[in-house]
């Protein structure tokens, strides 16, 4: 009896020795059929699909994670906690070294210089007027900045509005009127952004914002190719005088051909309230 049980563990422990070999070698060939950097499937053809969404900077806190309120007094300096975000969001923008690569293969990009080869543009903060870390980001003045930054999308090339003969009959006519301004047909091909309120109420109570660097994401950003280093553009929307007590609906939209706005799905556009006590 002995001598039949150990023949039958001997079999039972060569059949799924055999069995967990048989599995690792098809899972190696499996993963040499797989790029690490590359997806496999891309645009329409992946789960993300090819319309990108929208984020904002700084969320609320994790407890308030369907949240979407930035909600603050100036006064008490309980706007830390939201400055604190940014400087955590922006990290990797301030020290570069400590990205992929240590930021050796970032150059500073422009419309008529884009990056080739294993190049990635830098973002400089610099250029983000009084929405930087050192004027923390204008919130104790009640003038407070968000940023704003598109989704990641491999190989996803934007189609500009760049024709001014064509703009679509929903942009914000501000935003018609500083497209039909520029000069520099380089500048056009740009994703253009707009932030408005939602309601009457909430236009009124908004009031002006000003982007910086620029009012959009410029194309030689694009197309996100999961090189080492890479950082998403970023534009900080500035609310010069926004009322104060008040809560304001405000959304903002990205603006290209293949980007497709849904309310409802919160495509290609943000949705957040602001309030200032």
């Amino acid at each position: 009896m002995g001598h039949e049980a150990a023949k039958i563990l001997l079999f039972y422990v060569l059949f799924y020795a055999a069995l967990a070999g048989f599995f690792a070698a098809m899972l190696t060939v499996f993963y040499q059929t797989l790029d690490m950097n590359i997806p496999k499937w891309q645009l329409d053809g992946s789960l993300i699909g090819s319309n990108p969404g929208l984020g904002f900077r700084p969320m609320p806190p994790v407890e308030n994670v369907e949240s979407t309120l930035i909600w603050y007094r100036a006064s008490d300096e309980n706007y830390k906690y939201w400055t604190t975000e940014l400087d955590n969001f922006l990290e990797t923008y301030r020290k570069p070294g400590i990205l992929e690569g240590g930021g050796e293969n970032s150059m500073a990009c422009d419309y008529d210089q884009r990056p080739t080869g294993d190049k990635v543009c830098t973002v400089d903060l610099g250029t983000f007027g009084p929405c930087i870390p050192s004027t923390q980001y204008s919130y104790p003045q009640s003038h407070p900045c968000v940023f704003l930054k598109l989704n990641k999308i491999f190989n996803w090339n934007p189609h500009y509005y760049n024709d001014t003969e064509h703009l679509p009959e929903l942009m914000p006519t501000d935003l018609k009127e500083f497209i039909k301004l520029k000069r520099d047909t380089n500048e056009m091909n740009t994703v253009w952004v707009s932030c408005q309120g939602e309601n009457p109420a909430d236009v009124e109570n908004m009031g002006p914002v000003q982007y910086y660097p620029k009012r959009g994401f410029p194309g030689f950003y694009f197309p996100f190719q999961n090189k080492p280093g890479y950082q998403s553009p970023l534009v900080a929307v500035f609310f010069e005088k926004p009322a104060i007590g008040v809560l304001i609906n405000i959304e903002c939209k990205a603006w290209a051909h293949n980007i497709h706005h849904d309310r409802a799905e919160r495509r290609g556009s943000v949705h957040f309230e602001l309030m200032i006590d």
